[in-house]
């Protein structure tokens, strides 16, 4: 190994592990705030890139079926739960958010797709589109057993998972695709050629980060999440609806992998059930932040990153191998450095 090559394989590396992070971030935002360890993250980020591609064919995308079953479900589930409440007093709001909204999200990209619009209004409905998909996946699943442990949602989110990838053969067929490049600009760095895809990855990372660093130190419902996710008692004697926080960290999620979706399409064929790995590697990033950390998540992410990019040099077939038995000294250490106590009896 030359020190170009080792220069190009840290840039695609550190590209990889950007996209990693936004994943990672957003898995440790769900986690924190409703103890879901969101399994299916990466199949919404493969969703996003499924659904662009099919707008980019003028075909109005699957995306559009799943989001009206979803709303359809997650609506009557929670009519339901308000008729077994006696809450009925608040029964248009929950019409507005789990029925009207995404169906009226659904209605316009349709209507839009009819005129053929530009990349930049077909990336924006390709976000429409992905963004409600994980708050009524958490209405119609994760809600009805939030105080549940966390095994019992981590078995819940695995079987969402598998549950989503047959969802994906259905409405996106089993073809791979990979949309054209966002942009065409190109540098030369050091003596390498980097490419605009790949800085606009790692832009978008940095963006996204520090926008959420804005929110969470510097809005009232950013500083919510943070009370919901250091004590969900004592956030709800202070007023905050912990199930309304929640709902607030899947939209924010959701959001994270759809961006995550559009950027890595460009740069890899995507099938319907590419997800797992793309989550579960970015998993691997958030387990060495802790999975509390979001600067730890994603400093863990990019080295994820980074060294699938140089084991995929030394052996392609190994790489995932040498990737996921970095978990292995990660978990002994942290259970070495880690202060052990009594499980907490569930309420």
């Amino acid at each position: 190994m030359t020190s170009d090559i080792a220069a190009i394989l840290a840039i695609d590396g550190i590209a990889t592990g950007a996209v990693y992070a936004l994943v990672a971030i957003g898995t440790v935002l769900i986690f924190t705030v409703t103890r879901v360890i969101f399994i299916p993250f990466g199949d919404i980020a493969a969703f996003t890139a499924l659904t662009l591609a099919a707008l980019d064919a003028k075909r109005f995308p699957g995306t559009g079926a799943l989001v009206v079953i979803l709303a359809c479900l997650a609506t009557l589930i929670e009519i339901v739960s308000l008729l077994r409440a006696g809450e009925l007093r608040i029964l248009p709001r929950a019409l507005l958010f789990y029925f009207v909204l995404p169906i009226a999200v659904v209605g316009a990209a349709w209507l839009t797709m009819r005129v053929d619009p530009p990349l930049a209004v077909r990336l924006v409905l390709a976000l429409m589109l992905i963004t409600p998909i994980s708050p009524l996946l958490d209405r119609i699943v994760f809600r009805p057993i939030a105080d549940g442990t966390v095994l019992l949602l981590l078995t819940v989110s695995v079987a969402l998972h598998f549950a989503l990838v047959g969802l994906g053969l259905l409405f996106f067929g089993p073809e791979g695709v990979r949309t054209e490049p966002l942009t065409s600009l190109s540098t030369e760095f050091a003596g390498v050629l980097i490419s605009g895809q790949t800085m606009l990855i790692v832009i978008a990372a940095l963006v996204f980060s520090g926008l959420l660093y804005l929110f969470f130190d510097f809005t009232l419902v950013g500083k919510s999440l943070r009370a919901t996710a250091v004590n969900r008692t004592g956030s709800r004697l202070m007023g905050i609806r912990p199930a309304r926080a929640g709902t607030i960290a899947y939209l924010l999620g959701s959001l994270m992998a759809g961006v995550s979706g559009i950027l890595i399409a460009p740069v890899n064929t995507v099938f319907y059930d590419s997800g797992f790995l793309i989550g579960l590697k970015a998993f691997v990033g958030a387990i060495v932040g802790g999975l509390t950390s979001y600067p730890g998540a994603a400093i863990g992410a990019v080295g994820v990153g980074i060294l699938e990019s140089f084991a995929s040099f030394e052996s392609s077939a190994l790489k995932d191998v040498i990737v996921f038995s970095l978990l292995i000294p990660v978990l002994i250490w942290r259970s070495l450095a880690s202060l052990h106590s009594e499980e907490e009896i569930e309420e």
